[in-house]
């Protein structure tokens, strides 16, 4: 069973910066994907970002040019730094990883608000 665990969630002014973090229980190069999603306050799970072990990435249009994913394979993470936050960034952030199938961490909460 794959476990995901998100951290770097908070509070942020409009304008400001969060790196999120996400530590899976194996190898991120072992996934044929990593990624970002989001779900704000009554609306659904969203793609925000991913990766693929060949490093193909995508972005959601809402995010291109503000947030980038990374990965390391030394410490084993998986990484959204998310710049130039706006009020609407606001939701729980869940970091997911595919082999078969895909899994979720329990997300880590956003708060975009002066």
């Amino acid at each position: 069973q794959v476990q995901l665990v998100e951290s770097g969630g908070g509070l942020v002014q409009p304008g400001g910066s969060l790196t999120l973090s996400c530590t899976p229980n194996g190898n991120v190069a072992s996934f044929r994907m990593m990624g970002w999603y989001r779900q704000a306050p009554g609306k659904q799970r969203e793609l925000v970002a991913t990766i693929t072990q060949r490093d193909n990435i995508n972005y959601a249009d809402a995010v291109k040019g503000r947030f980038i994913i990374s990965r390391e394979n030394v410490p084993n993470m998986l990484y959204l730094q998310m710049n130039l936050l706006k009020p609407e960034d606001t939701a729980v952030y869940y970091c997911s990883a595919s082999r078969f199938t895909t899994y979720f961490g329990q997300g880590t909460r956003v708060t975009v608000s002066s």
